[in-house]
């Protein structure tokens, strides 16, 4: 798409209609990187093959792992039981589970030095507890700013094999320590340094593709993992649709009053943010409050579906929020008031969505700033099925995760008036 702005036009009807999401982001770049690190070939299908994909599968390439695409959703990966260090930096876009998973990959296999870096947006994204966690091991690694770019000297393994990881900003830095485990050559433990994690339930997506690749995993406490030094071995391995995508059509159905089918049941999926679909569910009658510490993909949909619920949502356990491609909290608050003035605030880290369904058949003409975000794009665009004269800038951006986004809205009768860069 060269459109740089793309209002939605209000289809007026109820949104119904077969829409297939795309494969899981999360579950695929997970799968991509074990089946890199695992001897032989594995087959994945199901896959997702969107901008952060694509980076993860060239970065493994360029680390000596051969893999082919067959077809639009599958990847045939074959690994060595290694990786090498690239010629060049591994450059990642704003791909968080590529720059988060790979340097312990790479500090557990690779001798040589290599360089992890990322667009101007990755570069604002912290990675310090990693680096910090990865340097307690013995491992030569820096990110001065904190953030990418990370240059780690790998020596093909770890010093010590016990780490303590502090991953109240993220559960991406334990799964990346989780899924270097297998390859650290003796037995290895992983530790949360206090309780606090982000969206624990992507850990067991974590600990689930793993085992699924041949690693024993034992979760000693639920702060305490121990991994077995068995490698990874090679399987076919189908990946389930995205349920952070999924939470889009769900909202467009709600917001509707329509019956978009997906393919697969919310209560088939085991990502997080599968958890959205009982909120979503009840709308217009929205819960008061809304903890979204374990489904944080998903928030960016239920505020935007929160500014027509009859009445007001407030969104606790968000502040990660705040560190994900943009910081979405503020990006939410920003777009929702450009909608209508006062339709959203902060407070502190939390974000109070005022409802108003009035706003329905309205026209308010906006704007949408989606700071090159995905979720924020794709999720006011669901506010322009109901308002007319919202214009969301940067549309492309949704080929993070989701390329097929606008198209798939299309074919449930949603128009757009696009506007081309001179």
């Amino acid at each position: 798409m060269t459109t740089d702005k793309l209002t939605i036009v209000p289809p007026g009807h109820a949104l119904s209609g077969r829409v297939a999401p795309p494969g899981s982001k999360s579950i695929t770049n997970r799968a991509l990187l074990l089946a890199g690190l695992a001897q032989g070939e594995s087959r994945l299908t199901g896959a997702l093959k969107s901008d952060d994909t694509r980076y993860m599968a060239d970065a493994l390439r360029a680390m000596g792992v051969r893999i082919e695409e067959p077809e639009d959703t599958s990847f045939v990966v074959t690994g060595n039981g290694g990786l090498s260090a690239p010629a060049h930096p591994l450059f990642l876009g704003n791909a968080g589970t590529a720059v988060r998973f790979l340097p312990a990959a790479i500090a557990a296999l690779v001798t040589g030095e290599v360089i992890v870096d990322g667009d101007q947006h990755m570069r604002k994204r912290p990675i310090l507890p990693l680096v910090k966690a990865l340097a307690s091991l013995g491992v030569d690694i820096s990110a001065p700013s904190g953030c990418p770019p990370v240059t780690i000297r790998g020596t093909g393994g770890f010093a010590a094999h016990h780490v303590v990881i502090d991953a109240g900003l993220s559960s991406q830095y334990v799964s990346a320590l989780l899924m270097a485990g297998p390859c650290a050559g003796r037995p290895f433990t992983v530790e949360l340094a206090g309780d606090e994690i982000g969206a624990r339930g992507y850990i067991d997506l974590t600990i689930a593709a793993m085992r699924a690749f041949g690693a024993t995993v034992d979760q000693v406490t639920p702060s305490v993992w121990k991994i077995e030094p068995t490698g990874y071995q090679a399987t076919d391995f189908h990946i389930e649709p995205d349920a952070s995508a999924a939470t889009y059509l769900w909202a467009a159905e709600a917001l509707t009053g329509g019956r978009i089918d997906i393919g697969t049941p919310s209560s088939a999926f085991t990502q997080p943010d599968a958890k959205a679909f009982d909120v979503i569910s009840a709308f217009p009658a929205m819960p008061a409050v809304i903890d979204g510490s374990q489904m944080q993909d998903a928030i960016p949909t239920l505020a935007v579906l929160a500014a027509f619920n009859a009445t007001p949502v407030r969104f606790t356990g968000i502040s990660n929020l705040r560190v994900k491609e943009c910081d979405r909290v503020r990006a939410l608050s920003l777009g929702l008031n450009a909608i209508r003035a006062g339709l959203a605030r902060e407070e502190g880290d939390d974000l109070i969505v005022s409802g108003d369904p009035a706003l329905a058949g309205r026209h308010q003409p906006a704007e949408i700033d989606t700071f090159a975000d995905h979720r924020i794009a794709m999720s006011f665009a669901l506010a322009g099925l109901k308002t007319s004269g919202i214009a969301i800038l940067d549309p492309k951006c949704v080929g993070k995760t989701y390329p097929g986004y606008w198209d798939a809205l299309a074919s449930l009768g949603v128009g757009y008036l696009e506007e081309r860069p001179r």
